[in-house]
């Protein structure tokens, strides 16, 4: 089955773009679009796509509020948001991460870039990992977070709890992490699941938050 996708921007260029560009993929299917957040959660409901391009300024209703009604509405499967922004650092981004978004890109990043963000996030390996990413949220975590949060709960991680985290708040996929670690992707996966589990959060950018907001991970 191919990856179904919603574009929500208030952009017709930009849809249609993206639109056209994803829908020349053979694994990827654009099954809708909206050009603002009230119309794109309605839509989201109805269609269930796998994946959702949001773009974070919109009329109505903005993406991260857009955002935050998709993310909250415990879908299953779940749907995956993945925003867009025309700014290299935004301050929107850090909530949406933390609202459990799957991460962020830039609206003029190369074509092949957007391709393989759709794939990653219908993956739920979110966050992506070009370097340009982790800058962003090493720059916005740094920025927002005035206060970080105590180590209390890092402490409750193993070493290698610890060092696969650092690892994927530095923008690791599963089979980097494996390659980086020399244990098979698998294993790699059961200590992601522990993560998520004992830190009580939902899924890997809220992980990537959390590793910056504690200073296991720090900027630069």
């Amino acid at each position: 089955m191919p990856i179904t996708v919603f574009i929500a921007d208030d952009q017709a260029m930009v849809r249609q773009g993206f639109g056209a560009l994803l829908a020349s993929q053979s694994d990827i299917s654009v099954i809708g679009d909206a050009s603002n957040g009230a119309v794109a959660v309605s839509e989201v409901k109805r269609l269930r796509p796998d994946v959702v391009l949001m773009d974070v300024r919109m009329p109505e209703m903005n993406g991260l509020d857009a955002a935050r009604l998709i993310l909250s509405a415990g879908f299953d499967p779940p749907v995956r948001v993945l925003m867009l922004t025309t700014f290299d650092v935004d301050d929107y981004v850090y909530e949406a991460l933390s609202l459990g978004a799957s991460g962020f890109m830039l609206k003029d990043a190369p074509a092949e870039e957007l391709i393989r963000a759709v794939r990653v996030v219908a993956d739920g390996e979110a966050l992506l990992a070009p370097t340009v990413t982790r800058r962003l949220i090493a720059d916005v975590t740094s920025r927002r977070t005035t206060a970080r949060r105590k180590p209390t709960a890092i402490s409750a991680l193993t070493p290698r709890e610890r060092e696969v985290l650092e690892l994927i708040a530095r923008g690791m996929s599963n089979t980097e992490i494996a390659e980086a670690l020399f244990v098979a992707e698998q294993t790699v996966k059961t200590h992601v699941g522990k993560v998520l589990s004992k830190l009580n959060l939902r899924d890997r950018a809220q992980a990537v938050v959390l590793a910056y907001e504690s200073g296991l991970v720090t900027p630069g």
